[in-house]
């Protein structure tokens, strides 16, 4: 074998250590992420984990924050892996948005510290991304958070030409839902509830108190929230939302998307009546169904 054969040979060899390297050093830090939270993981304990000097980790990553990337990378691929093992394109987009929810809060209660990284990112703004993280780290960091996204974008799309879901843009939602999901998440991870322990008595308000959340409350409500969320503005009327803005008529009607809709106001009686909307008495609304659309349309 020829020197030049040799070399590529050992040249080879080495990428590959380096490769298997970065694996164990990923691996080690997610973990200490599960152990004890992205908060407390630091650079010598994941070193120390792994066998390795703390000089070693620098050079196969460019700081802590771009370690903690690639480790979020990996929760993410096993994530996906999940979501995908749930879905099914036969199945309704409501039964298949659910099943997705499902999976995601679950995940995010399993690996609490996978909601504490992903939370952490997106605190910081795309320009300080770059600055502490690599293009090509950014790339499979984004690439992973698409895979995710667009079968939730695929859902929302799907819903979309069946009438479930509101007509917004699918991919912003998308992305929407991801973040709503993991603020709750923190709720979760907080485990903490704010109110007052007594009423109001005239100007003396109750002294602030912190309860217990329940996670299983909080894992139903963040569900029902991603669905309320995605089917928008289609709860509050029971129809799909004018594209055109309001606009008033000649004749004084309400005119909305191209329909006249008649509209009188008493303000001595505080009450106004539409021909659209019901009635609505000191203060609350009461919405007036679609006869074409049940409960269980469409889902």
């Amino acid at each position: 074998m020829s020197s030049a054969l040799l070399a590529i040979g050992r040249r080879r060899t080495t990428a590959e250590r380096r490769r298997d390297r970065e694996r164990d050093i990923i691996r080690a830090t997610r973990d200490l992420f599960d152990e004890r939270g992205a908060i407390d993981a630091q650079i010598d304990d994941i070193a120390k984990r792994v066998g390795i000097n703390k000089a070693l980790i620098y050079r196969h990553f460019a700081g802590k924050e771009e370690l903690f990337a690639l480790t979020l990378v990996d929760y993410l691929g096993e994530l996906d892996e999940r979501l995908q093992q749930v879905d099914g394109p036969r199945k309704a987009p409501m039964t298949r948005l659910r099943a997705l929810s499902e999976v995601f809060v679950d995940f995010c209660l399993e690996y609490p510290a996978f909601a504490d990284c992903a939370m952490s990112l997106l605190r910081r703004t795309g320009e300080e991304l770059f600055g502490e993280i690599t293009e090509p780290v950014m790339v499979k960091l984004g690439a992973a958070m698409a895979s995710a996204l667009d079968r939730i974008s695929a859902i929302l799309k799907a819903g979309q030409r069946t009438g479930v879901f509101d007509e917004v843009d699918t991919d912003y939602l998308a992305n929407h839902l991801y973040t709503q999901t993991l603020g709750a998440m923190h709720m979760a991870r907080m485990g903490l509830i704010v109110s007052r322990d007594t009423p109001h008595q005239g100007d003396r308000p109750g002294h602030p108190v912190v309860h217990q959340a329940d996670i299983g409350t909080v894992r139903a409500t963040a569900i029902t929230a991603t669905l309320a969320t995605a089917v928008g503005r289609k709860a509050l009327t029971g129809t799909t939302p004018a594209k055109a803005g309001p606009r008033r008529a000649t004749n004084g009607a309400l005119k909305a998307g191209g329909t006249t809709k008649a509209a009188s106001t008493n303000s001595t009686a505080g009450r106004t009546s539409t021909s659209s909307t019901g009635r609505t008495k000191h203060g609350k609304a009461t919405a007036r169904r679609s006869p074409s659309r049940t409960a269980g349309d469409n889902q």
